[in-house]
């Protein structure tokens, strides 16, 4: 017959299993170790040699607090029985990139929590700070709530605001939502450990998903705004896969570019060369930082100077 588990469990700390990745799950680490929360485990990834790392290790960070490091999926028997193994009474994940199957979110009798790098119910799904600044947002945030089978739909716990500026990247954007989830866990945390922390049911009617983005979304569509576009290179610059147009069989990367008023001229035209402007649906795109695949990352002045002439019509 199966343990039954009371919640919370009486004369110690609840046994929590950390599943969590990027920088967001180092924050979220640090924060419940500096609470004193007993995490058994930490369920994390191997970095890809293709993506571009910029944050701190979650392994790294687990194994110097004398936390085990597990890389087994949880989508996997294996992993799931290994999870089973470690009776967890909570469960929290940040930026643990698989979905969690509802057998694996009805273990822990405390519950499963999720932090979410939105103001939920608004920008539910992947790639939601990319997303967001793609948008032409001014704010974004993030949330601490109850995961349940369908994707970041559950009761809320907490959440935090943050702006995102005319200059922000999705980089400094995500800098500023990791501090953010440090300082919900660090408040509604132990509230959690004493099964009182409040919850708020989403409201449905607000909510609003996307999905995962690829390398090829990054794509420019010139006839879009002049701010269409700055949002979409700002949203996947370094260390994401950047923004880019065609040139003849050459894939041009933009990784730093400012919109500007001026003559409308057709879109994809180019007005000048150094600077190097750009004819948009509205306005004139100025592209300051560029990059022919395969070749070294220049100023746009000096690659337009020397790719490009006055007049030109780029690919649309």
């Amino acid at each position: 017959m199966a343990e039954v588990r009371s919640f919370p469990p009486a004369g110690r700390r609840p046994r929590v299993v950390l599943l969590a990745y990027s920088e967001v799950g180092v924050r979220c680490l640090e924060t419940l170790c500096a609470l004193g929360a007993s995490v058994v485990a930490v369920f994390t990834y191997r970095d890809d040699p293709h993506e571009e790392i910029w944050f701190r290790s979650v392994a790294d960070g687990a194994r110097a607090a004398g936390i085990p490091v597990l890389f087994e999926s949880l989508r996997s028997p294996e992993g799931r029985e290994l999870l089973q193994g470690l009776a967890p009474d909570l469960l929290l994940s940040a930026y643990y990139r698989d979905m969690i199957a509802p057998e694996v979110l009805a273990l822990p009798p405390g519950g499963a929590f999720n932090v979410h790098g939105s103001l939920l119910p608004r920008y539910r799904g992947r790639a939601c700070i990319n997303w967001a600044i793609l948008r032409g947002e001014t704010e974004t945030g993030a949330t601490l709530h109850e995961m349940v089978a369908r994707p970041d739909a559950g009761d809320v716990l907490d959440q935090e605001g943050v702006s995102i500026t005319f200059e922000d990247t999705a980089l400094s954007v995500s800098l500023k939502v990791a501090d953010a989830a440090a300082r919900i866990l660090a408040r509604t945390w132990p509230l959690v450990e004493g099964g009182t922390a409040p919850r708020f049911p989403q409201d449905a009617s607000r909510a609003s998903s996307f999905g995962r983005r690829g390398p090829e979304d990054g794509r420019m569509h010139w006839e879009l705004s002049a701010r269409e576009l700055y949002d979409l290179v700002r949203a996947v610059t370094h260390p994401w896969p950047g923004a880019f147009f065609p040139l003849g069989e050459k894939k041009i990367l933009v990784w730093r570019a400012f919109p500007e008023e001026g003559e409308e001229i057709s879109p994809g035209e180019v007005l000048s060369v150094a600077p190097l402007r750009v004819g948009t649906g509205r306005g004139v795109l100025r592209l300051d930082r560029v990059q022919e695949e395969g070749d070294e990352e220049r100023d746009g002045n000096v690659w337009g100077a020397t790719h490009l002439h006055t007049g030109e019509r780029l690919d649309a």
